[in-house]
Formats: structure tokens, C-alpha cells, sequence
């Protein structure tokens, strides 16, 4: 799933993954797979229905098995100016380790980077060595630590910075 996206208003094909907008109707399975993903601190679904068209952000679904409408991964990007902060990435767990996160990834920061914008933040746990581990791979360093940032359970959240070259 490797190469650059050339992301779209529609849909992209990467690889075995179908990318396009969100759409209301995706929300159940956006909100049963931020519950399955975060079960200590899920967002509402009226969170992701408030990103759904809204200027400046990058909310997209990824389809594990295009035609199927199967929710494979979902992403949020939000942008300000040449910034932007990935609010949220999460893949379904039978869809792990199948490339899907690091694709949608991709996705996203080639889109932001076709908008303008030249440095991605994001917050991850500090606990969650997967998580950090695909973001290093695809070019975020720690910048900063929040201390006690998630509650349930109590933990500190990495500040990752990526910026474009």
C-alpha cells in the first residue's frame, strides 16, 4: 500500500482499501468502532457527526472490503492555517496489521499536505507502543509530554510533531 495518494473530494483505492468521506450514514459503525478502539474514553457519536462536511476537516472512512461497506478504519484531521492536528485514527481489530492504518495515515497527510499544511500534531498515549510506533514510522518525533492528560486509566499523553519536508 505503499506510494503517495492523490487524495480526492471522492473516493481512492489504496491497495486493498477503499478511502472516501464519511457520511452520516457511517456513524453507528464509527461510533461501535471508537467504542471498541477506546473503550475507557470513547467520543460520542454526535462528535463525529458535527466533522461530517465541515470546513477544514479531513473526516474519512476506510472500507476493508470495498462494496461491502465493511468499516475497516476511520480518520479525523483537523486544519488551521499550515497546521493540523490528527483528533483521531482508529482501525477495526480484524483489520489490524493489515497495512489499513498506515495507508488511511498516508491518506491524511498527503491531503493535508496538498492543503497547505506543513506540520501535523497529534496526542497518543504513552503507553500505546503500536500506535507510536506507526506514527514513527511515518515521521513523527515526541515534542512534549501532557502529564496525566487521558483519566481512564490515568496516563500521560505524547505530544508527536511531523513536519513536511
Amino acid at each position: 500500500m505503499g506510494g503517495r495518494a492523490r487524495p480526492a473530494a471522492g473516493v481512492v483505492s489504496l491497495g486493498g482499501l477503499l478511502v472516501r468521506p464519511a457520511e452520516s450514514r457511517d456513524l453507528d459503525a464509527v461510533a461501535a468502532l471508537e467504542l471498541a478502539c477506546f473503550k475507557s474514553d470513547p467520543w460520542p457519536r454526535e462528535s463525529f457527526e458535527s466533522f461530517i462536511g465541515r470546513p477544514g476537516v479531513t473526516f474519512v472512512i476506510g472500507e476493508a472490503t470495498p462494496g461491502e461497506g465493511s468499516l475497516g478504519a476511520y480518520a479525523v484531521l483537523i486544519r488551521a492555517a499550515d497546521e493540523a492536528e490528527l483528533l483521531n485514527l482508529a482501525v477495526a481489530g480484524g483489520s489490524r496489521r493489515l497495512g489499513l492504518g498506515s495507508a488511511l495515515l498516508r491518506y491524511v497527510l498527503d491531503s493535508a499536505a496538498e492543503q497547505g499544511v506543513r506540520t501535523v500534531y497529534l496526542e497518543v498515549r504513552a503507553s500505546n507502543e503500536a500506535a507510536r510506533r506507526l506514527y514513527e514510522s511515518h515521521g513523527f518525533e515526541e515534542v512534549g509530554r501532557r502529564r496525566s492528560y487521558y483519566q481512564r486509566p490515568v496516563e500521560d499523553a505524547l505530544i508527536l510533531q511531523r513536519v513536511e519536508p
